[in-house]
């Protein structure tokens, strides 16, 4: 999949190139992988791990698609086991605390930034 940047929100470039450099890094069976990213002045895009089944909304939003409570509980399962490696695999100098999948925030020493947009759906335009 190809996640192409709009650079039209502001901040956008930031935290395009905070999310690829913190995505670089993590490596999970339950956390997509990026495969490549793109970045010039005009441009921004990154190529990330193919899900041939979509994403997940369209199976807890859609009336043609249900899931079963095992399928459900399946899902929390790996959903619980990508957040616990996010919080058990950064040192104590560093932190990150994921929600939605999306909004992460990094906290370095006593010092700490805190990038608020969503990661990998802001300011991102739909291939």
């Amino acid at each position: 999949a190809v996640k192409v940047l709009n650079l039209l929100f502001e901040g956008a470039s930031k935290s395009f190139d905070i999310e690829c450099t913190v995505m670089r890094q993590i490596r999970h069976r339950n956390l997509v992988k990026v495969i490549a990213s793109c970045s010039s002045r005009y441009f921004k895009a990154s190529v990330l791990q193919y899900m041939p089944l979509g994403g997940l909304e369209v199976y807890l939003d859609s009336d043609g698609h249900h899931l079963n409570l095992v399928q459900r509980l399946d899902i929390m399962i790996d959903v619980a086991c990508a957040l616990e490696y996010l919080h058990h695999g950064y040192s104590e100098n560093m932190t990150a605390y994921a929600s939605d999948f999306g909004i992460v925030k990094i906290l370095v020493g006593q010092n700490y930034s805190t990038l608020t947009a969503t990661l990998g759906t802001t300011g991102y335009i739909a291939p």
